[in-house]
């Protein structure tokens, strides 16, 4: 009994003491949340940009939740804990206080934020009626005149120590007794602190803070297949980490919340665009792990980041995906149109004019069978092919994806085709007010200059009313929702096809 004992007490004194050598090191967490538009950063708010003012990283669409494990000097009784390693972007009503040695026994009487940074307008403005000491620039010498400082608008006003009032408007330096009480040099959380205990505790201090936001970048390299309109995509993601919060976390422990966490909103003020920023690029060990949490995703970094101030960090998301099935689509929109009317639009000439723009998608599948079937984060989607002749990558064309769940479909708008035109027109229309019913026909013609063939979705959206029939059509139709038709039809290389369909609308 006393043996068995002895070993067990000495098995939990090292997981005791492997504990507390492991508590010892400061260890910071970080859980970035976003409400960034994918791809919606400019640009010249991560990049140095010349003759941009003071950074006002407060407009950045996101926040972090921050917890930070430190020892800390405890007073027995009452005394004060300060913290200077914080964000300058702090939310101060969510700061958080626990003594992780003795929870019971420590009570935060107050807690308080300083942020009255020290500047030289700050030092002027406090040393009014105060000695100071001002340099001026003579000659090849410098000149020192000591006196008191009645005024710091527009240049300074000083009583020499002989009474005589010197006005001054160029000085090359000044020198001050001290720094005024109330003005710091970092942004600091302070707590007034009652204590059971004196001596070193562990202490797990939680705020959040503005100024940091995530978003994906995908991208894509897409191989034709075996005809026009298939191919296949290599798929590869980045998540963008932007921190202009005023704090850099060391080693932190990275998580990123995929998913849209309402949030009371601040009323919106003006600010100045953001400038000053540096990039930087993490290895590809130890990634993201992603589980449901919530209503939303969770991501969690399998090792320790280092998220820098003014920066902007990319990590990849998961590993690229090689040769997922995608198909390209052609589809012409001759006169896109929405609208949910009170009553039937019997205007002849209702509705948007006709255009010749064929776009181009690009669809695959976020599954399994795919080789993905993972939860993709809302972001930015940008493709680029490879050019045979030299081998190398060029872009063509982008798109931004909401948040996208496993088994779903995944479609980016890359842009128009050249060779591939549509034409729209109203060849008849009717309408009997007293039947209550009305009649179109419409004639689409595609042409195909391309050299090979190719496929196109002819979509149209019969938007006069809601109650609708269709009498006639040249090709098979399929209903893509209440409103809208398609046509998918083949054209022939360097051919043209002619849609034609007629349509009664009762009400």
């Amino acid at each position: 009994m006393g043996s068995q004992f002895s070993r067990s007490g000495l098995l939990a004194a090292g997981v005791l003491l492997a504990l507390n050598a492991a508590a010892a090191e400061p260890q910071v967490s970080l859980t970035v949340y976003s409400s960034a538009q994918p791809g919606g950063i400019p640009a010249e708010w991560y990049r140095p940009l010349p003759g941009m003012g003071t950074p006002q990283a407060s407009q950045l669409p996101g926040f972090a939740l921050v917890r930070l494990d430190r020892d800390l000097e405890f007073t027995r009784g009452r005394g004060m804990i300060r913290l200077t390693d914080v964000a300058a972007l702090i939310d101060p009503t969510t700061v958080q206080f626990l003594s992780l040695n003795d929870a019971a026994g420590t009570k935060v009487l107050e807690q308080n934020f300083q942020f009255d940074l020290v500047s030289q307008d700050k030092l002027l403005s406090r040393y009014v009626d105060r000695p100071v000491a001002v340099e001026q620039r003579q000659g090849d010498g410098m000149k020192v005149i000591d006196g008191t400082l009645l005024s710091s608008n527009d240049g300074l006003v000083l009583r020499g120590a002989d009474g005589q009032i010197h006005a001054l408007r160029e000085w090359s330096g000044m020198r001050f007794g001290e720094l005024p009480g109330g003005l710091i040099t970092r942004p600091t959380l302070e707590w007034d602190v009652l204590s059971a205990k004196g001596g070193t505790q562990r202490a797990r201090i939680s705020y959040q803070t503005g100024g940091i936001t995530w978003w994906a970048d995908y991208n894509l390299i897409f191989t034709e297949g075996a005809d026009a309109n298939s191919g296949f995509v290599d798929v590869g993601a980045w998540v963008s980490l932007l921190n202009q919060s005023g704090a850099t976390y060391g080693d932190a422990k990275l998580k990123l919340i995929a998913g849209d966490v309402n949030r009371v909103q601040p009323k919106a003020y003006p600010q100045a665009a953001i400038a000053s920023r540096m990039m930087t690029m993490e290895a590809a060990d130890a990634g993201f792990e992603e589980k449901a949490f919530f209503e939303y995703h969770l991501y969690t970094l399998g090792r320790p980041a280092t998220i820098p101030n003014n920066s902007t960090k990319q990590i990849e998301l998961f590993e690229k995906t090689a040769r997922v099935p995608a198909k390209k689509q052609l589809v012409y929109y001759g006169a896109e149109f929405y609208g949910n009317w009170g009553s039937p639009m019997i205007e002849r000439e209702f509705g948007p004019t006709s255009s010749k723009e064929v776009h181009v998608w690009l669809t695959f599948r976020n599954d399994k069978a795919s080789g993905m079937g993972m939860p993709l984060p809302a972001g930015r989607i940008r493709v680029s092919q490879q050019d045979k002749a030299d081998g190398s990558l060029e872009f063509i064309g982008e798109d931004r994806i909401g948040h996208t769940p496993k088994d779903e479909d995944v479609r980016v708008k890359l842009g128009t085709a050249f060779d591939v035109v549509g034409e729209r027109r109203q060849t008849d229309f009717s309408v009997n007010s007293k039947g209550r019913e009305m009649e179109e026909a419409i004639e689409i013609k595609v042409r195909n200059h391309k050299e090979q063939a190719v496929e196109v979705i002819v979509r149209e959206s019969l938007h006069r009313w809601s109650k609708w029939t269709l009498l006639s059509q040249s090709h098979p139709s399929k209903k893509w929702d209440a409103r809208t038709i398609e046509f998918p039809v083949k054209i022939p290389a360097g051919g043209e096809a002619v849609v034609t369909y007629r349509v009664r609308y009762t009400w």
